[in-house]
């Protein structure tokens, strides 16, 4: 098993599933343009690796039917817990992306943060076989942007990620289409939003991923991690509250089988 893999064993955790609540959430728009790309009839809708179902669920409230696939039972339990996670319409499938996925069709696929996890010389071809003739995959990647304390923050998690390969610069998309795993066609960014959140909130949020899960850290660590951020941020903190703006990136286009030997890169 790689090291990544043994990463991704983390989101089993109810800690981790819970801590993702902090997560700042998709902006507004995100859906706007997702169910602007949902052309084929019926409008259904596949989300890879769903997490607690941040995706999931607010599409759900649009399309005839929602399928959830993520492999954490700790995530399902904490998406069904969730503002419309119990949806009739939402199916949430425990299993991972390769071997769980139904064969559709679908009219549109989603993946939000989650692919960088999975085999795309598995799965890749799979998915194209399960989409509809018009459907696309749509890759969604959200998250602050321009924040004066970005640098401070990236020595931080430097210093204390699990990931030996973090690269804040890494595109998915980029790595898919190199490899001859996506056909890109289309891209769409949202306009910012602000979202406001605590800088304990803003700490949390960091334990929700694979690399800096509390469940990696020694107490002491992860206490020493939350100075670190905290110290980073309170410049620019009102009254104990942090502005993030968030803007998403949404490209589509059709999943492919790749070329010859080609494996997964993971940020």
């Amino acid at each position: 098993m790689t090291a990544e893999s043994d990463l991704g064993q983390v989101f089993r955790h109810a800690g981790v599933a819970e801590a993702y609540r902090h997560r700042p959430p998709y902006p507004a728009e995100v859906f706007s343009i997702l169910q602007e790309l949902t052309v084929d009839i019926p409008p259904t809708v596949l989300d890879l690796g769903a997490g607690e179902g941040a995706l999931a669920r607010p599409i759900a409230a649009w399309a005839d039917s929602v399928d959830a696939v993520e492999r954490s039972a700790a995530m399902v339990a904490a998406g069904r817990r969730r503002p419309g996670g119990r949806r009739e319409n939402l199916r949430w499938i425990t299993g991972t992306a390769e071997s769980a996925t139904p064969p559709g069709p679908y009219a549109l696929i989603t993946a939000g943060a989650s692919l960088h996890w999975m085999s795309w010389p598995v799965l890749m071809p799979r998915l194209a076989g399960a989409l509809s003739s018009r459907g696309v995959l749509a890759i969604v990647e959200h998250g602050p942007r321009d924040l004066p304390w970005r640098a401070a923050i990236v020595e931080v998690i430097q210093r204390h990620s699990r990931n030996p390969s973090f690269n804040p610069r890494f595109s998915l998309v980029e790595a898919l289409r190199e490899r001859g795993f996506f056909i890109p066609a289309g891209h769409a960014q949202t306009a910012p939003v602000v979202f406001r959140q605590s800088i304990a909130d803003y700490v949390e949020q960091f334990h929700s991923t694979a690399s800096l899960a509390r469940e990696h850290m020694h107490p002491d660590e992860a206490a020493a991690f939350r100075a670190a951020v905290s110290e980073a941020v309170a410049p620019w903190a009102d009254q104990g509250m942090l502005e993030l703006p968030i803007v998403a990136d949404i490209d589509w286009g059709r999943p492919a089988a790749g070329l010859s030997g080609q494996q997964p890169v993971r940020s």
